[in-house]
């Protein structure tokens, strides 16, 4: 099924004219194109279909599938040029179709002006949040939004899920030509380090780049953290961006600050990192964190967001600051953040406690530095022992594995290593990694294997029992287990509530104890 974000009155372009374009030979039949697409699932009818190189197999022997799904045409390399040609389509020879989508699919969605501001957030951590952070002050502003994060691509009230954190150029395109169509007046995307690498995000230059953090993730992509961060300063060039906002929350903040070729401004958590922004979080809630943000003119904003963790407030503040950057007046967001901020960040921090027992809280973290933030997030209002329930995917790199149970068991009193996603991996290394990273500690935690993750949630509500906190670290909302290429279905969050239900425990309203700094408080929640 083609995604449902492509505009409803797509344009048509006369395929010699992209030739021209791209300097390709054109063909002797110059037909209409009226959209794009790399995956024979996405293709509409009139659409010009880009069969590239793939790690198995070249798109190219797809092309007589796409001519039955209504291409019009082909836009390939050397090498898939004659098995496109076999198919009976008119076909773009270049020598590297991949990084020449960009620029087409600006040319056939006529997105060389996008709905402004369009603010593009990069990091480890914290791009999700960011981007729904930033949708929702821009809702709050009384502006039509578009957004398009890990989660899902949304355009004013249409939604659809996710495969990519960033999606491939066309795909891209195509969801910001809807957005002019449906007269947005801002939109929020994610930008992962891949899509810069790979050219998903070619052809478009974000108003105002955020940068959240840089930590231990995709080593089997790049070879080190410097070649990963080197992949995300690409947005903060004018190539990519006409400004950034750059937190200094973590050290690669100030090397892309630094390295900068576009005006930027800095944000921090820390008051003494001299940075134009700060936020200082005041309250730690199950509900929610509440903070100030202090612009560079001095003028103080308050911050309360259903969100919960230091982690969450450095983002709504980094939203803040790229919003001021994009020219909105600070007078304005003032008058968004002065009252409640409709917010939801899926699979983040998910509550699927009951009304008494202990509280469960299940999350899509899956890198060290997400863990310790949200297991510190946790111990902020836990007014007893905290479990973490985790896995690591297969297949995906291994070597922040043992650094995942290191952070653990630090941060929490009991630790459950499960399966999670293992895969085409043999799930028992993968856990034995962890387990070996968790047993190097020697802070008294105790560390148990659990493969089955319905008998770990259950394990780690027994140990920590009815005034304890259990964060499920991983799974967040999928409804799934890739196992051996099968998607079994699964479901973290409603098999945590079946436990506490087995357990005796209702679903319903519940007051829980709170701790915030050293003294401990009573909340509804």
């Amino acid at each position: 099924m083609p995604h449902a974000l492509d505009p409803d009155h797509p344009r048509s372009v006369p395929l010699d004219l992209l030739a021209r374009q791209l300097g390709a030979p054109a063909p002797a039949e110059s037909v209409p194109v009226r959209g794009m697409a790399v995956a024979t699932g996405d293709v509409r009818p009139g659409a010009l279909f880009a069969a590239l190189p793939g790690r198995n197999a070249h798109g190219a022997v797809h092309t007589a599938r796409a001519r039955q799904a209504g291409a019009a045409a082909v836009l390939t390399d050397p090498a898939g040029a004659d098995a496109a040609r076999a198919a009976g389509l008119p076909v773009l020879v270049v020598p590297d179709p991949r990084a020449a989508l960009g620029a087409v699919a600006r040319t056939v969605y006529g997105t060389a002006r996008p709905p402004s501001p369009l603010l593009g957030v990069t990091g480890t951590n914290g791009k999700t949040s960011t981007v729904h952070l930033l949708d929702a002050l821009m809702r709050g502003l009384g502006w039509r939004t578009a957004s398009s994060s890990t989660v899902e691509r949304r355009v004013v009230d249409v939604a659809v899920p996710s495969v990519l954190t960033t999606p491939e150029a066309p795909e891209l395109h195509a969801f910001l030509a809807r957005a002019i169509e449906q007269d947005v007046r801002g939109i929020a995307i994610e930008v992962s380090a891949q899509a810069l690498t790979r050219h998903r995000v070619d052809g478009v230059v974000v108003d105002v780049a955020g940068f959240t953090n840089l930590s231990h993730d995709h080593l089997d992509d790049y070879a080190d953290l410097d070649e990963y961060l080197a992949a995300k300063a690409q947005l903060f060039t004018p190539e990519r961006s006409r400004a950034g906002v750059v937190s200094l929350d973590s050290a690669a903040g100030r090397r892309i600050a630094d390295g900068a070729s576009v005006p930027v401004t800095t944000i921090s958590t820390d008051p003494d990192a001299g940075a134009d922004w700060t936020v200082r979080v005041l309250e730690q809630r199950p509900d929610g964190t509440r903070s100030t943000l202090t612009a560079p003119d001095g003028s103080v904003l308050p911050l309360d967001v259903p969100l919960l963790g230091v982690h969450m407030a450095a983002d709504a503040g980094l939203a803040v600051a790229m919003l001021a950057t994009a020219g909105v007046r600070l007078t304005d967001l003032a008058a968004v953040v002065d009252r409640p901020l409709d917010v939801v960040v899926p699979g983040r921090m998910a509550d699927a406690s009951a009304a008494t027992g202990p509280r469960v809280l299940v999350d899509f973290a899956h890198t060290p530095d997400a863990f310790e933030k949200s297991l510190a997030a946790v111990r902020a209002f836990a007014p007893a022992d905290v479990a973490i329930v985790l896995g690591a995917d297969g297949d995906r790199d291994p070597s922040k594995r043992r650094a995942m149970g290191v952070v653990a068991a630090s941060a929490a009193d009991v630790v459950v290593v499960a399966d999670h996603h293992p895969r085409f991996e043999d799930p028992a290394p993968i856990r034995a990694a962890i387990l070996a990273g968790a047993r190097s500690v020697p802070s008294g935690a105790l560390v148990v294997e659990e493969p089955d993750p319905a008998r770990a949630i259950r394990r780690a509500l027994a140990e920590v029992g009815d005034d304890g906190v259990v964060y499920w670290a991983g799974p967040g909302l999928t409804d799934y287990r890739d196992v051996a290429g099968e998607h079994v279905p699964y479901s973290s969050f409603r098999d945590a509530q079946r436990a506490l239900a087995e357990a005796g425990h209702l679903p319903g309203p519940r007051s829980v104890r709170t701790r915030t700094g050293r003294g401990t408080l009573t909340h509804a929640g």
